[in-house]
């Protein structure tokens, strides 16, 4: 049973604080999926603690496992709303089967991450790397390949990008960074023990920290200055690392468009660099 339905099941034996913050989470979870503890505490006129005790009641450790619960109960909402299918893919499922299961779970991923990220946060997170004297990006796995993309992206604009697949170079590349810079960490888990220590290392040196991880409270997190989230409909497909790097990819991406749009000279930044590239490529035929 889905954490909305548990909820609704419960709401009429609950003590009133109870009651009012599950009335709200019922009410209102797309927006639920952007308040912290406090910001929900004050949209119901409860306590942080109160808030913390009825995550706790319903079985979750902390209030980010609720909030995670919740967006995966949307997410099979959006689904029934598509008339996509459930479940994971099965090796005996059709070309089709797996189609529908593959673009629906690819596009909830996308939709949660942009319930889940508010306008605020991104903001914060675009007038930091705008600011920033050098971009390091610190990711393994897929982590790394959206890194990588970033890091692309960023280099089109001019700006000063440190990144390496190799987390040893990520790690020498993180103890030249001082207050001027910035370290971007990418990683769903928040567990990745190379991409914590390189985040730790940068908040030793006085590094603002920007992470990329999911809704669930986790070790990067704790060490991140601010957090963006990437929302993962790990149940239904296998390989999880698909959906939430489409879901990192969609932060990347917007913010890569927000520098843009700050940046007056962006255009011929991104033109010079296409014109560079244009040499590696073979043209096309003539006639």
């Amino acid at each position: 049973m889905s954490v909305l339905k548990r909820i609704v099941a419960k709401l009429d034996a609950m003590a009133p604080a109870d009651r009012q913050i599950g009335q709200y989470i019922l009410d209102n979870p797309d927006q639920m999926l952007r308040l912290s503890t406090a910001a929900l505490a004050a949209q119901t006129g409860r306590s942080q603690s109160s808030v913390v005790k009825f995550s706790q009641k319903l079985g979750y450790a902390s209030y980010q496992e609720l909030r995670l619960a919740v967006s995966q109960a949307k997410s099979q909402e959006w689904h029934t709303t598509a008339g996509m299918i459930h479940g994971s893919i099965e090796l005996g499922d059709s070309y089709l089967t797996i189609l529908r299961k593959l673009v629906g779970s690819k596009v909830t991923s996308i939709q949660h991450t942009a319930s889940a990220n508010n306008e605020r946060d991104i903001g914060r997170v675009v007038d930091i790397l705008d600011k920033a004297r050098r971009i390091h990006l610190a990711g393994v796995g897929a982590s790394s390949l959206v890194a990588r993309d970033f890091s692309y992206k960023l280099m089109k604009l001019g700006r000063n990008v440190l990144h390496d697949s190799d987390s040893h170079v990520q790690m020498a590349n993180a103890s030249t960074l001082g207050a001027e810079d910035v370290l971007f960490a990418l990683s769903h888990s928040g567990t990745s023990i190379e991409t914590l220590r390189i985040a730790e290392l940068a908040r030793q040196r006085g590094v603002t920290v920007i992470a990329v991880t999911g809704l669930q409270d986790n070790p990067l997190s704790r060490v991140a200055h601010i957090c963006l989230h990437s929302v993962a409909d790990e149940d239904r497909v296998r390989s999880s690392s698909i959906t939430a790097r489409d879901a990192q990819l969609t932060l990347t991406d917007l913010l890569f468009i927000q520098l843009v749009q700050r940046q007056p000279d962006s255009n011929e930044y991104v033109h010079n660099s296409e014109t560079a590239v244009s040499v590696l490529k073979v043209a096309p035929p003539k006639g």
